[in-house]
């Protein structure tokens, strides 16, 4: 797969996925109609976790076809396995991004039901990477896939350590 095809089926699996997960299924939980109580300082918070949540999104889709050289879908994987980016911080910063959309709409909307939502969202998300994300990558890629999973952490980011920092003036994607 060439990167043309690849950024093609990881925009259609951003529609498909994460759109369903963080557009229409809050949408037909709310109806984007806001609860009766939003303070601004909620609101301002919730717009900025939202934003923020759509960034590291996209940045990471755009890894998958920058690095990878595939999709996040599962039925057209990486060539390559993503290690850079912001995955040199944490191991799965699309499920991430995923509860930081979901929850700065709660607060963007003072709607404690997408909480709850949230929080399914997650359980699912932890289900699938422990049950099938996981073992494939293990198998796909082997060694490689172990020495990142043992120096990356899964859910809470972290610094890269020294020597993984690039040198000065080295691009930070290499």
């Amino acid at each position: 797969m060439g990167r043309a095809k690849a950024a093609a089926g990881t925009f259609t699996f951003l529609i498909i996925a994460p759109g369903v997960v963080t557009g229409y299924l809050p949408w037909l939980i709310t109806g984007w109609r806001p609860g009766n109580s939003r303070p601004a300082v909620l609101v301002v918070l919730g717009a900025i976790l939202t934003a923020a949540g759509c960034f590291v999104l996209l940045q990471a889709f755009a890894q998958f076809v920058l690095e990878g050289i595939g999709t996040p879908a599962p039925l057209a994987p990486t060539r390559h396995l993503v290690i850079r980016g912001l995955y040199r911080y944490v191991r799965n910063p699309m499920y991430l991004a995923l509860q930081a959309i979901i929850l700065g709409q709660a607060l963007l909307l003072a709607r404690p039901v997408l909480v709850v939502y949230a929080a399914a969202v997650a359980a699912a998300t932890v289900a699938f990477t422990r049950l099938y994300e996981e073992p494939t990558l293990a198998r796909q890629y082997g060694d490689e896939y172990q020495a990142y999973r043992r120096d990356v952490p899964a859910w809470w980011p972290r610094r890269p350590r020294r020597s993984e920092r690039p040198e000065q003036g080295e691009d930070s994607q290499k």
